[in-house]
């Protein structure tokens, strides 16, 4: 467990932190490039800005944290909880948010172009100005109970 530890500005390249627990810590303007977090709990940690640059982060808990105008493109958050986190202008294009757990995400604003959103429940989120492909916008179709037709 890490507690109240200050990340600052730190660099992190292809590293493993795997089922870690961050609590109250400080990633302020810290990098993680390629690195797997893979069942990872992030609770009351500042976690912006920061750079992220692909990566397997699947099985993370964010619940309830602000990734406010972070780039997450391409990260692999399968699984992931991101109930309750502020996802607000996100830039999520390609992600992978497979069965990710998004009851009550504040999306709006968020690019989820591209993003494979199979078995995550957006029912709930906010989603004002997200950007969506077609594919994302008929499964939103079919979660609110819409009967989409070719």
């Amino acid at each position: 467990m890490f507690e109240s530890c200050r990340l600052n500005g730190s660099s992190h390249h292809t590293t493993a932190l795997i089922a870690c627990e961050l609590r109250g810590s400080t990633l302020f303007d810290s990098s993680w490039e390629g690195c797997k977090l893979t069942g990872t709990s992030f609770s009351r940690c500042t976690l912006r800005p920061m750079r992220v640059l692909g990566g397997q982060w699947r099985s993370v808990s964010l619940r309830g944290a602000d990734l406010t105008r972070l780039d997450l493109s391409g990260l692999d958050l399968r699984e992931a909880d991101l109930a309750d986190a502020v996802l607000r202008d996100v830039v999520l294009r390609g992600a992978d948010l497979g069965g990710a757990t998004l009851r009550q995400a504040d999306l709006a604003g968020a690019d989820l172009v591209g993003a494979r959103l199979e078995g995550s429940d957006l029912a709930s989120a906010r989603l004002a100005r997200t950007r969506l492909d077609l594919a994302a916008a008929i499964l939103l179709a079919e979660q609110a109970g819409g009967i989409v037709e070719a």
